[in-house]
């Protein structure tokens, strides 16, 4: 009895050790998208996405994915869902701001072009990028990643890759165009080259007179829900803001990006909320600034403590806190005047509302009152009538 069981216990750990060990196929895991350029932040927030195209899990602990040069050469751990994505972010977790990173790694890819290979844990090679002599897509200037067109197709076919629509690409999303869109031709490749040499001259210079003019740090309500920044522009033109950035200085900060196609109108405001940017402007002190896609700083504000429930203002002779707000509206400060006049108001109504809930406690109704008036007047005859009966008795 006891030889069978020991028996069976080793088919069991033989099965399990043997799929444990079990290779992969080829393309079951695949690279599918490389930011070999960075970011409009910086250069060096380079990042690499697999993509599983598999109907389950996949654990990739003793997988490699290594360059021809071996750096970067990463031990890959963890695993990767089902038709899922796994994100590998260089040095940090700060490469992409919205989207924790599956691994970390360090080590820079060349711009000049690498020779990628992803091998299994029994080193069997699942996929490759050959690009020794040049990145076959991507687009360093606008920061357009290199993707993959068809999961399913080989990564060292040239034609399987391309240049992302979205400047910063997809990362964790299906890439821009996908399998199902059609290689475009001759003709389409140069009205696209002329369309981004035509962005390209005009992101050289920038529009000035565009600032960050009032901000609400310590909203009454919830400042998760109803901080907000404003900027305005003093151009009699709309300015595109796309790839435009805003970020605080102080404590845990954060940057947002203008995305393509925002504008803000001529001599008019554009209002960002907290839910959007992300920013979160410290009670206790913080600041701003404002920066062009050539990392110049366009614009810049800090404060100190912020009042609870007033905006921090720009006005001709700096800033100053108001308890006018007004979002998409130019400043309206009010003077020390209208202050006064103001918490006067505001005293008149405290003690209105003070009298009306004492006349709520205490109704004086007509009944009352002649109810009070028979009782002092009883009082009185009584005294009377005390006064009165001493006199009489000594008649």
């Amino acid at each position: 009895m006891e030889i069978r069981f020991y028996y069976l216990l080793v088919l069991v750990l033989s099965f399990f050790i043997f799929n444990s060990a079990k290779a992969a196929n080829q393309l079951d895991i695949v690279i599918n998208e490389i930011c070999w350029m960075g970011t409009q932040i910086s250069y060096n927030d380079e990042w690499i996405e697999l993509y599983n195209n598999t109907n389950g899990h996949v654990n990739l602990d003793g997988w490699i994915l290594k360059t021809n040069d071996g750096t970067p050469e990463i031990n890959l751990s963890g695993k990767i869902p089902p038709q899922g994505f796994f994100i590998l972010e260089r040095t940090d977790d700060n490469t992409l701001p919205n989207i924790s990173a599956d691994q970390i790694y360090t080590g820079a890819l060349r711009n000049s072009g690498e020779n990628i290979e992803l091998y299994d844990n029994s080193g069997k090679s699942i996929d490759s990028v050959k690009c020794s002599s040049g990145w076959l897509a991507g687009e360093n200037k606008t920061k357009r990643t290199m993707e993959r067109k068809n999961q399913s197709v080989t990564g060292f076919a040239p034609d399987n890759w391309q240049t992302s629509a979205n400047p910063g690409g997809t990362p964790k999303n299906q890439n821009s165009i996908g399998e199902q869109s059609e290689t475009p031709n001759q003709s389409q490749i140069q009205s696209i080259s002329q369309k981004e040499e035509k962005t390209q001259q005009k992101s050289t210079t920038y529009p000035t007179d565009v600032f960050i003019n009032e901000i609400l740090p310590s909203p009454e309500g919830a400042d998760a829900e109803e901080e907000w920044i404003e900027l305005s522009n003093d151009n009699d033109f709309e300015v595109d803001l796309a790839r435009w950035e805003i970020k605080d200085i102080e404590g845990k900060t954060k940057t947002y990006i203008f995305p393509e196609n925002t504008g803000i109108p001529a001599n008019g405001f554009f209002v960002l909320k907290r839910p959007t940017s992300k920013i979160t402007l410290n009670n206790d002190g913080d600041g701003l600034n404002l920066i062009r896609p050539d990392k110049g700083i366009v614009d810049g504000t800090s404060y100190d403590k912020a009042p609870e429930g007033q905006s921090f203002n720009k006005t001709d002779s700096g800033w100053t806190w108001s308890t006018n707000l007004t979002p998409g509206s130019p400043n309206a400060i009010p003077t020390k005047e209208q202050n006064k006049a103001n918490q006067g108001l505001a005293n008149g109504k405290v003690q209105a509302a003070v009298s009306e809930q004492l006349s709520e406690k205490i109704p004086l109704s007509p009944a009352l009152i002649a109810s009070g008036i028979a009782i002092f007047s009883g009082l009185v005859i009584l005294i009377l009538k005390k006064k009165i009966q001493p006199e009489a008795n000594k008649e």
